[in-house]
């Protein structure tokens, strides 16, 4: 599982803090910070019950604040008010915003990117983070104005982050904050020496507060004062697909065993295909295969298939197949679900362009001759162990601006399938066509579906 204890010597893991409570013995503040979300909400919740065990009691002993709209003054007035009724109080700031600064900025960045597509509410909610700490202004940026920022701005406003794309990411936040504003209230500057001051010793006994968070800055004083005080636990996404299952197998292993289940192979991969391995998703996924197979020991991959309805990746699949296999009927159907789905047109044309340039790489890299000879009607399994080495070569020395070589096999291997049914010539000049489609989106008023179908009318033909 990816709990890890907190680097301050304190040895603070989610087991140890479990047991601590179950035992009577509870800390006045509690910091579960990382950024896998499913395994920070469940320890949250098994927190909050054991610290507050009756649920009736909760309705008057339990306040839930959203970091978006916390006041530190209001926050510390809550901690040093006695309970309502006997026992403890517990106060849980979600997403606290305390503990960030240009130092967590690129952990930051990386979840707006992550979230444009998938969850844009809370995007803007880290894009209007992104700006507080930045010192950067929306009215300043809009229209345009993001393109006046140079590197050396950018530098000197984001340390940690090199910039790299952000021409892609920046302009959609942009575009989505203007869509989702901020909560009405006014904007207070961070205040934690007064929290600070009431953790380490203005509060009764028996209130507690619970902070949530995605990246802290552990230089940070009140992070030292709860690490100190109380107790610290973090929780990260594992990495890579292989540590993904890996992660998945390990909180799966509890409910299959207690319902005498297991997945097959075939099971788990089709599972990863519906799901990326996402744990809240996937282990939803598995409690509804469990009750669908009935007394059947084994869940298969076709039970998988069944019952575990398409997903939005396999839409995106969809496309980005048809869109490499020619396929315009195809194309133009999965493009319209996605737009049903709510993905953004600017997201739907990010992975048309991803799709175009692997093709144009892998046309480059077959006409290089350095991964051999490659014919469409090669196999994976040979050209795994033909050819991958090859390929792995080339990423290792960083695949000479080709990012393709960095992908997963069976992606290289596709786009080098596919790369035959496309001229050279044909390829540079779709890329050419996307950005004059990405700035036609972002600069006038034109349908984004009706350009999105112009594109792939182009590149599919009539096949």
């Amino acid at each position: 599982m990816a709990v890890h204890d907190d680097d301050t010597g304190r040895g603070d893991s989610l087991a140890a803090v479990l047991g601590e409570l179950q035992r009577g013995a509870s800390a006045p503040c509690y910091l579960l910070a990382g950024d896998e979300e499913f395994l920070l909400k469940d320890a949250l919740e098994k927190i909050t019950a054991l610290l507050i065990p009756d649920p009736r009691d909760r309705e008057l002993n339990l306040f839930v604040l959203d970091g978006e709209r916390e006041d530190v003054d209001s926050l510390c007035e809550s901690l040093i008010t006695p309970p309502l009724l006997p026992g403890r109080k517990v106060v849980i700031v979600r997403d606290t915003r305390l503990f960030q600064s240009k130092n967590v900025l690129a952990p930051l960045i990386g979840r707006i990117r992550e979230r444009l597509a998938a969850d844009p509410a809370r995007a803007a909610a880290d894009f209007r983070q992104f700006l507080q700490i930045t010192g950067l202004h929306l009215d300043d940026l809009r229209d345009g104005g993001w393109q006046k920022i140079d590197d050396d701005l950018w530098k000197r406003a984001v340390p940690d982050d090199g910039g790299v794309g952000r021409e892609t990411w920046l302009p959609k936040a942009l575009e989505i904050a203007a869509s989702y504003p901020a909560p009405a209230g006014k904007e207070r500057p961070e205040e934690s020496d007064r929290l600070e001051r009431t953790l380490t010793g203005g509060m009764p006994a028996g209130n507690v507060l619970i902070l949530t968070a995605e990246a802290v800055d552990r230089r940070k004083k009140l992070y030292k004062t709860i690490a100190q005080a109380g107790r610290v636990v973090t929780f990260t996404r594992a990495k890579g697909e292989t540590r993904q299952q890996q992660a998945l197998r390990e909180m799966a292993t509890e409910p299959l065993a207690r319902s005498g289940k297991r997945l097959s192979a075939e099971a788990w991969s089709a599972l990863g295909r519906k799901t990326g391995f996402d744990l809240r998703e996937s282990l939803g996924a598995i409690d509804m295969l469990i009750t669908y197979t009935g007394s059947r020991p084994q869940i298969e991959a076709a039970d998988v298939e069944t019952l575990i309805g398409k997903t939005k990746e396999d839409t995106v699949f969809a496309l980005t197949a048809a869109l490499s296999g020619r396929s315009l009927g195809s194309a133009l159907k999965t493009l319209h679900e996605l737009i049903d789905q709510g993905l953004h047109p600017l997201m739907i044309l990010s992975m048309i362009t991803r799709e175009i340039r692997f093709l144009f790489q892998a046309k480059l890299l077959i006409a290089s001759g350095k991964l051999g000879t490659f014919g469409a009607d090669m196999d994976y399994g040979r050209f795994q162990k033909a050819l991958y080495p090859a390929v792995r070569r080339l990423a290792g020395d960083g695949g000479e601006g080709i990012a393709l070589c960095a992908q997963h096999p069976f992606v290289v291997y596709q786009a080098l399938r596919n790369a035959g049914r496309f001229s050279r010539d044909e390829l540079a000049g779709y890329l050419e066509m996307l950005l004059h489609t990405d700035l036609a989106l972002k600069t006038t008023g034109k349908e984004p579906v009706l350009l999105l179908e112009r594109f792939l009318i182009r590149a599919c033909g009539t096949g």
